[in-house]
């Protein structure tokens, strides 16, 4: 977590209040934080979840995310921003990813932290599997999710 722009992916749980001083500090001039936690869901159309599984190709994901990083910074002024994201088995209810964007003004952040995490599940090479109280299933790309992160692509 040094600089202004970063991202990781790690095993170990989240610390969202960590992550969120580490960006403050990153960029001590900005006017707006805006942060995004994404936890497992516990239930997905009726199902059990118990936990995903997330797998990835280290070296590919994290260029990855720093290219989706890249993206973001060339569309809006941004003072840092970060991704970190969960790999390995996630427990239902547990933070999976964080998104962190400052910036000046709260429109950039707002925009950037949103356009972020739609390019982070529709563009970032993870797979997931989600583990119920019966059996286990690769889950698909959603319609919806690509349908968002077309908007920003226009």
């Amino acid at each position: 977590m040094s600089g202004r722009f970063w991202s990781r992916v790690q095993t170990s749980a989240l610390d969202p209040a960590a992550l969120e001083q580490a960006l403050a500090a990153a960029s001590p001039e900005a006017g707006a934080a805006v942060t995004f936690i994404g936890r497992v869901r516990g239930q997905d159309g009726g199902r059990e979840v118990a936990g995903l599984e997330l797998e990835h190709y280290p070296g590919m994901t994290e260029a990855s995310l720093a290219a989706l990083i890249d993206r973001v910074r060339e569309r809006w002024t941004l003072a840092a921003a970060a991704v970190v994201h969960r790999v390995g088995f996630v427990a239902a209810g547990e933070c999976i990813v964080w998104v962190g964007v400052s910036a000046a003004h709260r429109a950039d952040a707002f925009a950037a932290c949103e356009c972020l995490m739609d390019y982070l599940k529709t563009e970032a090479p993870f797979w997931k599997k989600e583990h119920g109280p019966v059996a286990a299933r690769w889950v698909e790309a959603r319609r919806a999710d690509e349908q968002r992160a077309a908007r920003w692509r226009r």
